[in-house]
């Protein structure tokens, strides 16, 4: 069986406030996309990666990651358009893996746990239950609705699915004209059954300031600090 994962880095991070890639920002010495990276480097079952990056931080992104066999395609207008452009390079294999780069402290665990579960079921995706009482909101702000909260999952990534499947979800969405922000929905778009693998609270995402001291205390709290 051929794995490949896809790093998704070609985001614009602006309410991050810096003047370059989130992704080149430091968590305890090392930048978010290298703690993301190496994480990946080190599953068995992965057999290559790709990182979707912008042509302006290759450069950049290829001195952080000297030490890593990957390779490299450049990202598009949409976090499906970048997707593709990770797909035109990919001939064949068994399973694509899709995570955020800006979710560098992803568990080695809970992708493999993932992985084993798409490979029985064909799509899965990480998840954590929701912890807050989630209302549904019209224009104005006024509280239409309250979802049970039992039944409401938290997505994250990696999010993982049969090759085969995911093409034809993703030519189906193109002919539609449809570009989704979560490639769950891409498959579910085609009829696919997703399935949940309870992760970690842990694998947030980096996308504003506070979440660098915040990924800092989750590492210290595991003990990963180095």
């Amino acid at each position: 069986m051929s794995n490949i994962a896809v790093i998704l880095a070609a985001g614009s991070g602006t309410r991050m406030n810096s003047e370059k890639n989130k992704l080149l920002l430091e968590i305890l010495g090392k930048t978010v996309i290298e703690r993301t990276v190496e994480t990946f480097s080190k599953i068995e079952e992965i057999d290559e990666i790709i990182v979707v990056c912008k042509e302006s931080d290759l450069n950049s992104f290829e001195e952080v990651l000297a030490g890593y066999d990957i390779s490299y395609c450049f990202g598009g207008e949409t976090r499906q358009q970048s997707v593709m452009n990770a797909v035109e390079t990919i001939d064949e294999c068994d399973m694509i893996i899709i995570h955020d780069g800006a979710r560098p402290l992803i568990r080695q665990a809970d992708i493999r746990n993932t992985i084993n579960l798409a490979a029985e079921k064909g799509a899965a995706a990480v998840g954590v239950p929701v912890k807050d009482t989630i209302k549904v909101v019209s224009a104005e702000l006024q509280i239409l609705d309250t979802p049970d909260r039992s039944k409401l999952i938290a997505i994250q990534t990696p999010q993982i699915f049969d090759f085969a499947s995911y093409i034809k979800a993703m030519n189906l969405a193109k002919e539609q004209g449809k570009d989704f922000t979560d490639d769950c929905k891409l498959l579910e778009n085609a009829g696919e059954k997703v399935y949940v693998c309870i992760g970690d609270y842990g694998n947030i995402k980096i996308t504003t300031p506070d979440d660098i001291p915040m990924a800092e205390g989750i590492l210290r709290m595991r003990g990963d600090a180095l």
